[in-house]
């Protein structure tokens, strides 16, 4: 976008030559010719200098534009440009008041660079750049190397740095008749008159305008140098999710995406780049839940450098399901934990709540547990689950709550492993195995409900050679010693019965059980 202000104008290739001549020429003869010649060159130098600062306000100004239209694509520009005007006013006023001091010095306090008096004085620049008690020469020389130096960090083209650099050059001078190099301020300022003195700083003071105006024009193409060229436009909906529940909200965004169809951007997730060139993100599913993933996207700029781009998204993965349920079979237990499976499609775990009439319902994980109390009296489970931010009722389910079945008692004993193993009757026990137990025991262990129930009385009937019955009641659920002593006499063949037997179960409900044969082994 900037001017490329690399090439002189024919008229300032004229003003240099005239100004290397007339050096040449002052070496021999300081005449009145001599310095009308460099008055001439230092008034033309004044109208380059005018012209330069003029380009460069021009570019300065179109910056300024930019950033005010977009200040978030122009504003570091503008601030770039700002510090290196900042910079190149006070270096140039700087210059400006080292001429004037010249030309004070030999004209006195109301000496005018722009119009000199004592134009052949040979002892007012050195006096002011070379006195030791001024070292006016050796701080300009700094200067310019450090302007020089900072001027350069913002040209990236290497041509345009050298010529600036070459411009701003304040090297050591061989000068004709000496042997060794002269410093550069006391080859440009010792024993020159005041109008050469003024002559070369206005020189300097038009270097220093052509390196600012290198740079704004460099700063000013740079401004579009970063931006994504695309040849495409395309219109895109992305929902939030494409599965919406009833009574939830369907949200989406509909943007226009711009594309460069020739250069796809370098997409990375998780650090690994993907492995096509259409951004497309596929993983494999193997487990349920809420997953998060991250990564960015390299874009290359046309002025050769990448941007990066992060982003962060998630998905959730729900398990295939399709609900088959019988009606008749919506039944909880009364004083157990009935184990309950919730969920609802497309939503979190963790989103999900529930309640529950008759009983309470405790979440365990991702599992429920339902625990109902009365018998006879329906349990109601209500199922919520929070959508955008609400909540929103999802399902509501009856169950009947039933008192459990009775239980099946049993013998308790070790078998030859030394495993625990249930003896139910009406087949051969061995007698030691019956001594060996403590009593009765109760439970419903069909793989399903898995529920013991507490023993609380029963009775043995024996009988005697004459086939009269003997009963003998239990201490609890342990074998009295009568019962015992009574196991100590049966022989092999002979059997008894375990009958009246009563057990509690966790729902609070006693209730009689069936009896049992004991056959002695």
């Amino acid at each position: 976008m900037g001017a490329n202000s690399t090439r002189l104008s024919p008229r300032q290739k004229m003003i240099n030559l005239m100004y290397i001549v007339l050096t040449a020429m002052l070496a021999l003869n300081v005449s009145s010719d001599v310095l009308d010649g460099f008055t001439q060159v230092h008034e033309g130098l004044k109208r380059s200098n005018s012209n330069f600062d003029n380009r460069n306000t021009a570019i300065y100004g179109q910056l300024e534009s930019i950033a005010e239209q977009n200040p978030d694509k122009g504003k570091t520009w503008l601030d770039k440009a700002t510090e290196v005007r900042n910079e190149t006013r006070n270096l140039y006023v700087y210059v400006d008041s080292l001429k004037t001091a010249i030309v004070q010095k030999a004209d006195g306090k109301d000496g005018d660079p722009d119009n000199i008096l004592n134009r052949d004085d040979l002892e007012s620049a050195a006096v002011v750049m070379l006195a030791p008690g001024r070292q006016n020469g050796a701080r300009l020389r700094g200067r310019i190397d450090t302007y020089c130096d900072f001027v350069s960090e913002y040209i990236p083209d290497s041509l345009k740095r050298h010529t600036i650099a070459e411009a701003l050059s304040t090297a050591p001078v061989m000068r004709t008749g000496t042997l060794t190099p002269q410093r550069w301020e006391e080859a440009k300022f010792d024993q020159q008159p005041v109008v050469a003195a003024v002559t070369l700083l206005s020189k300097l003071q038009s270097d220093i305008l052509y390196a600012e105006g290198e740079v704004l024009a460099s700063l000013l193409s740079q401004v579009d140098a970063g931006d994504v060229r695309v040849n495409e436009l395309n219109a895109y909906v992305m929902p939030q999710s494409r599965l919406v529940m009833r009574g939830g909200k369907y949200s989406a965004n509909i943007v226009l995406a711009a594309v460069d169809t020739t250069q796809r951007p370098r997409v990375f997730i998780e650090g690994k780049p993907l492995d096509n060139t259409n951004g497309l993100y596929e993983i494999a599913t193997g487990s349920t839940g809420s997953f998060n993933y991250s990564g960015w996207l390299e874009v290359s700029h046309g002025d050769g450098t990448t941007t990066r781009h992060d982003f962060k998204s998630s998905y959730t993965v729900i398990e295939p399901m399709a609900t088959v349920s019988a009606t008749l079979m919506n039944v909880l237990y009364a004083g157990i934990n009935n184990p309950v499976s919730i969920s609802v499609p497309g939503v979190a775990m963790s989103d999900i709540s529930a309640s529950m009439t008759n009983g309470t319902l405790t979440r365990e994980g991702d599992h429920w547990v339902a625990h109902p109390q009365t018998v006879g009296q329906d349990a109601v489970v209500t199922v919520t689950a929070n959508m955008d931010g609400r909540p929103v009722t999802m399902a509501s389910t009856t169950f009947r709550v039933r008192k459990l079945p009775d239980p099946t008692p049993f013998i308790a004993y070790k078998d030859a492993q030394g495993n625990t193993d249930h003896y139910r009757g009406s087949k051969p026990f061995a007698k030691a195995l019956l001594l060996a137990s403590p009593g009765l025991e109760a439970a419903i262990d069909d793989g399903l409900l898995d529920t013991r129930f507490e023993v609380l009385s029963f009775e043995t009937v024996f009988f005697d050679s004459s086939g009269n019955a003997l009963p003998e009641v239990s201490a609890g659920a342990q074998f009295s010693q009568r019962q015992k002593a009574q196991f100590q006499r049966l022989g092999r063949g002979k059997r008894f019965f375990i009958s009246r037997i009563k057990a509690k179960g966790p729902d609070g409900i006693t209730r009689d059980l069936s009896p049992m044969e004991v056959i002695i082994n």
